[in-house]
């Protein structure tokens, strides 16, 4: 077993190193919230950080990524999420003449799935994992996870034909 000091060590190392990506997967995940996303990594790498004992140096990106996943699925449950929240202005919508590569644009797109579809869309298209590593992470089976991925595509493609090349 690894000292507390040691353990302390190693964790603040794999934070520093990884942080960025996670945050970069959570606001992909909350449809563009940075503060939410922030939220969400910090309840991750508590999470984390509580289980770093246990977590195999061979799978820690997995589980932190698991983390993640888990901690924007329970925040979208949340009773506080669910109550009706007000807004003095209408919410921007995307534009389809918005530039290629912008970030703005992809979070629109994203924002238009349901979880489900967004998340695996996220982590297989955007995050580049394998469908194994992205059932993993979301915690189903793969063919849940090719389902789900192709009909969010199928998905994008129908209500933005021509912005869907961020994805495939």
């Amino acid at each position: 077993m690894t000292r507390p000091s040691e353990r302390d060590r190693e964790f603040t190392e794999f934070v520093t190193a990884r942080r960025t990506a996670l945050v970069r997967v959570a606001t992909l995940l909350v449809s563009g919230d940075l503060a939410k996303a922030e939220d969400v990594v910090q309840t991750a790498l508590t999470r984390l950080y509580l289980a770093w004992p246990r977590v195999r140096p061979d799978t820690v990106d997995a589980y932190a990524r698991r983390c993640v996943v888990n901690a924007a699925t329970d925040e979208r449950r949340s009773l506080f999420r669910r109550r009706e929240q007000v807004r003095a202005q209408l919410p921007d919508v995307a534009t389809v003449d918005a530039p290629d590569g912008d970030e703005t644009q992809v979070l629109a797109l994203l924002a238009t799935l349901p979880t489900s579809m967004r998340t695996a869309v996220v982590l297989r298209y955007v995050e580049g994992l394998s469908v194994a590593e992205t059932a993993d992470a979301m915690r189903c089976s793969e063919g849940n996870v090719k389902s789900q991925s192709a009909r969010g595509l199928e998905r994008l493609r129908a209500i933005f034909p021509a912005q869907v090349h961020h994805f495939a």
